[in-house]
């Protein structure tokens, strides 16, 4: 074979060769070209998802039409819906593909939900390439989310947790579901609806009060009137035991109606209302003092425990994301995709006994002026119940009222006079009609007078006369001096406010016999005196105590033992009061023996505006009772005391 034949062959094989690499090359190139295509239209995509302007991208649906720009943005904001205010933020996930004209990828969608709560989930995209050798994505609802189709929408609930309960000493709720009935009238079958509300008006007043809120049922006419003829309009939703004791009034009257339900409710109406508070739908003021805390319809504390622990009671909230699918009869099917549920509200556990609460609230019934009975077991200093009226009262006066103990803090001055040697129980003292200090006249209640009598018929008589003379004895602070050692004037963490006393000092000689028996400058509540005749009977200071949970950070340390032997004296005395003195009428009451103070207070310069107060314990339960502008404490507060202790022994 010649030469030329052999050399020929070779030459043609690398022609082969690198013609094949060119193709590889072109090819892998125009791939590349592709890919990065793809990816740049499908961050257009993205970016004008969140910015709301698709105008840099192609669209085709399904079956490969083109579709407008402006109508995937606008169905865009349909689906999202709730979530259209805070767009997501859209990122690709993981590779493109292209296979011949189509191409797939994935994208991430993260949502920053109400909240703060996130929510992210990976999405497919295809798109396609057309005859102009561009990308056209491939639009369907399912880009939004999984199974969202033409006229779905986004739907954000916001959730929030069962409010936690309020807990007696037993770890039980107070307030728990109990059975009510509502109260309504359906207007085609009120024959007369003046007639009616005038009946029902009549009925309402009929029943006790404690038991039934006020009903105002004038404008039920007018109601009823503008009402469907079978609607049911609503007049009142009542306790059960409420209903039924004015159930034969009212359920055979043309017209009314009655559902029968469950709310959640304390015991009664008055239960400890002004130290718990109350739960009721957020107001505009919740709304607009906290609107990153509150929405519309929330359950919101308002006063006293549910107030000040309303953070930890109603927990936090959570976020829920549904798919609302209209349906073809108008209806709409609601599909859940994502929830966030609500952190759950923490309980606050009280020291409150249920049964001595109950029978503070009775004690209180009927009394039209402001009142308080506060009731602490001596052992630990737990407060058991504390009661406020007139009726269901907002104000805890029983913790905050700063008014002059009057007679009660006789109790204080003779622990002092007793301590500095100053009396025994029967020490003649004299009890003048009246005694006269740096030009002012002390006098006696109705002007009785004693003559030169036992100290301890001056105390359980409630001779001002007698305190006056001897307040010299106390010195300048030995009243002060007193009082604290019976915890007044402490510095309380009750987790509540509570005022606990200011008790005179110093000053000139006729202010130190006022103060002697609780006038002067001298300020209490009722807590405070209630805590301090605890310390009588128990032997020596405890702060009182409401929350077993959560424990408030920083209580007061007790006090020191007081000297036996004078306050021994002391409890004679107060027993003394019970048995032959100014509270003879609690002398028999049931449960045991019972000591205590009774005492008026004027409260301005007229000596005929008077406070009432009794102070006293019977077994491990001490007690205040305060009456404002009660006059005089035989008239009032004492048998509020007798109340109490009964209802106690039941």
């Amino acid at each position: 074979m010649p030469l030329t034949s052999r050399t020929a062959l070779p030459r043609a094989r690398r022609s082969v060769a690198v013609l094949a690499a060119l193709i590889l090359v072109t090819t892998g190139l125009a791939a590349c070209s592709a890919e990065g295509d793809v990816e740049r239209d499908i961050d257009a995509f993205l970016n004008g998802w969140t910015t709301g302007s698709l105008h840099d991208v192609g669209f085709l649906n399904p079956a490969g039409q083109r579709i407008a720009a402006d109508t995937v943005a606008t169905e865009i904001a349909g689906l999202v819906g709730d979530l259209g205010d805070t767009p997501p933020k859209l990122s690709r996930s993981g590779d493109v593909r292209v296979q011949g004209n189509g191409a797939d990828a994935a994208f991430s969608v993260q949502w920053t939900l109400p909240g703060d709560v996130a929510w992210s989930y990976t999405r497919p995209i295809r798109l396609q390439r057309g005859a102009d050798d561009r990308w056209q994505v491939i639009w369907e609802p399912a880009l939004v989310h999984e199974g969202m189709t033409s006229g779905d929408r986004l739907a954000v609930t916001r959730l929030t947790a069962a409010r936690a309960a309020v807990l007696d000493g037993a770890g039980e709720p107070i307030v728990a579901p109990r059975p009510v009935v509502t109260v309504g009238v359906e207007p085609q079958a009120a024959e007369n609806p003046r007639q009616l509300a005038r009946d029902l008006d009549a009925a309402f007043k009929a029943v006790r009060p404690r038991l039934t809120p006020a009903v105002d049922v004038s404008d039920l006419p007018a109601r009823l009137a503008e009402a469907k003829p079978d609607a049911f309009v609503e007049v009142v939703t009542l306790r059960r035991e409420a209903y039924d004791q004015i159930k034969p009034r009212i359920y055979d009257l043309p017209g009314t109606r009655f559902r029968e339900g469950e709310l959640n409710l304390a015991p009664t109406r008055e239960f400890a209302r002004a130290l718990l508070g109350s739960v009721d739908q957020a107001t505009a003021e919740d709304l607009a003092a906290k609107p990153e805390v509150y929405a519309a319809g929330d359950l919101v504390g308002h006063g006293g425990l549910q107030g000040r622990y309303d953070e930890r009671l109603r927990g936090g909230t959570g976020v829920g994301v549904s798919i609302n699918r209209p349906g073809p009869d108008g209806t709409v099917t609601t599909t859940e995709i994502f929830r966030q549920e609500p952190a759950a509200g923490a309980p606050v556990r009280t020291t409150l006994d249920v049964a001595t609460q109950n029978a503070a609230d009775a004690a209180l019934h009927g009394e039209k002026r402001r009142a308080s009975v506060v009731a602490i077991r001596i052992s630990d200093g737990a407060v058991l119940a504390t009661a406020n009226g007139p009726g269901a009262a907002g104000q805890n006066l029983a913790f905050t009222a700063q008014v002059p103990p009057g007679s009660t803090f006789k109790m204080v001055s003779t622990l002092g006079l007793l301590d500095a040697g100053a009396v025994k129980l029967d020490t003649p003292v004299a009890c003048p009609k009246t005694f006269t200090v740096e030009g002012r006249s002390f006098k006696n209640a109705n002007n009785f007078a004693l003559g030169r009598v036992p100290f301890r018929t001056d105390f359980a008589e409630s001779c001002n006369t007698a305190f006056a003379a001897l307040a010299p004895k106390l010195g300048p602070d030995g009243l002060a001096a007193a009082g604290r050692s019976l915890g007044l004037e402490g510095q309380w963490d009750l987790g509540l406010e509570a005022f606990s006393g200011k008790v005179s000092t110093g000053g000139p000689a006729v202010e130190q016999a006022a103060a002697s028996f609780g006038q002067g400058t001298t300020l209490v509540s009722p807590l405070a005196m209630a805590s301090a005749t605890a310390a009588v009977a128990r032997g020596h200071a405890v702060q009182p105590k409401l929350l077993l949970d959560p424990v408030p950070g920083s209580p007061a340390a007790e006090g020191a033992p007081l000297n036996a032997e004078s306050v021994a004296a002391l409890r004679t005395m107060m027993r003394e009061v019970v048995t032959k003195g100014t509270a003879t009428s609690l002398a028999r009451v049931p449960g045991g023996p019972v000591h205590g103070k009774t005492g008026t207070a004027e409260y301005d310069d007229n000596p005929a505006h008077t406070h009432a107060w009794f102070v006293g314990w019977q077994g491990d339960v001490a007690f205040a009772v305060f009456v404002e502008q009660g006059g005089g404490s035989g008239d009032s507060a004492v048998p509020i005391a007798g109340r109490f202790l009964r209802g106690l022994n039941r």
